[in-house]
């Protein structure tokens, strides 16, 4: 089992950024695909970014060009850089760590981006 615990959310102006980490337990972590979602007031969670076992990443059309997803293996820890903020971004990021059928989430971090 993966036990996953993301922090580095916070209060953030338009045009900012933050860089979000999810650390995760166990000794397989470079073996699962790590993902960010997030998920807005009102609103379905969605896919954000994502990052598989050998380093692939793909993103989600509205953060693409801002937005950067990275893994250190041997950390056992995911990023998410965020620069450009919008106020479209505001949402609490849920960290995702994925493998044939089996999926873990962690608690969510805030993100708030206002003026």
């Amino acid at each position: 089992q993966v036990q996953l615990v993301e922090s580095g959310g916070g209060l953030v102006q338009p045009g900012g950024s933050l860089r979000l980490s999810c650390a995760a337990s166990g000794s397989i972590f470079s073996t699962f695909t790590m993902s960010w979602y997030r998920q807005a007031p009102g609103k379905q969670r969605e896919l954000v970014a994502i990052i598989s076992s050998s380093g692939s990443t793909n993103y989600v059309n509205s953060v693409k060009g801002r937005f950067t997803i990275s893994r250190d293996n041997a950390k056992n820890t995911v990023y998410l850089q965020m620069n450009s903020l919008k106020s479209e971004d505001t949402a609490v990021y849920y960290c995702n760590a994925n493998k044939l059928l089996f999926s873990s989430w962690g608690q969510g971090t805030q993100v708030t981006v206002s003026s």
